[in-house]
């Protein structure tokens, strides 16, 4: 619309009592702060949690019915919710993940990752989420029923893992495998007498197989954290606060119960 000389007038009055106002105020009432919110998380996509993960890694991490799915799936959603944002995954190779270059397009990676001191140079992890030690699983009846009954024979392991160096030095023939599935395909064959893994792939690849059985557990040590940019402490709290919600509240669990099988 067209403005006229008269209404011009009104503005530029109304205009000098507003700042009239806001001056005599200046005294009582403090200007809002132009800073950011310190305690604010800063996502690198507004309203998403982005996530680094390394799929498929099953039971953490894989694809089924066009979905990402998977344990550390299920945890990363949670932390999403409290967050109150969008969960956000991104595929990245494992080692953009454990060398923490994950940090340029990722808030933080997910994918069945052990915290090793090495790793802590590079990035800043949770509180473990889970501990991953090893299992020996045979078959039921077999006779295999520990580690020192299995010495000297043919014992499925995953190539380059804590399971098959812990095989060699332990007298066990160590047979490796891409997968902790095909681990247990070699052990129902035959071809093996035992399996020997982490507790997390071993159980999940057992839990419908009512004929095999964990029969000794073994401490490794291997604890797995959700890793965030070194500094990046305000994120990490909040992740800790998930984790200790889930945790408390039983929802680990049954995440735990639902992917890796009942544990002994």
């Amino acid at each position: 619309m067209r403005i006229t000389t008269t209404v011009l007038k009104s503005l530029a009055v109304a205009a000098v009592g507003a700042l009239a106002l806001t001056a005599c105020g200046s005294n009582d009432t403090p200007a809002a702060s132009t800073s950011a919110d310190p305690n604010a998380v800063k996502l690198l996509n507004p309203g998403k949690f982005t996530v680094c993960s390394d799929i498929p890694y099953e039971p953490f991490e894989f694809v089924k019915d066009g979905k990402n799915v998977g344990f550390d799936m299920d945890i990363a959603a949670e932390i999403a919710k409290d967050l109150g944002v969008e969960l956000n995954v991104i595929t990245s190779p494992f080692e953009s993940i454990q060398s923490g270059l994950f940090k340029t397009q990722c808030d933080a990676a997910i994918s069945g990752l052990s915290i090793t001191e090495e790793r802590k140079g590079n990035m800043d992890f949770s509180t473990p989420y889970m501990d991953d030690d090893l299992t020996l699983v045979a078959k039921e009846g077999s006779g295999i029923t520990s580690v020192e009954s299995a010495k000297g024979q043919k014992v499925g392991v995953q190539q380059a893992t804590t399971g098959a160096k812990f095989a060699k030095e332990h007298g066990l023939v160590p047979v490796e495998y891409a997968t902790g599935n095909d681990q247990v395909m070699s052990l129902k064959s035959g071809q093996t007498v035992a399996s020997l893994g982490n507790q997390s792939i071993l159980g999940y690849a057992i839990k419908n197989e009512p004929t095999l059985k964990r029969v000794e557990d073994f401490k490794s040590g291997e604890q797995l954290g959700i890793a965030v940019a070194k500094g990046n402490t305000v994120l990490l709290e909040k992740i800790n606060a998930t984790l200790k919600r889930i945790t408390d509240d039983g929802t680990m669990k049954t995440f735990s119960d639902t992917w890796f099988g009942t544990t002994n």
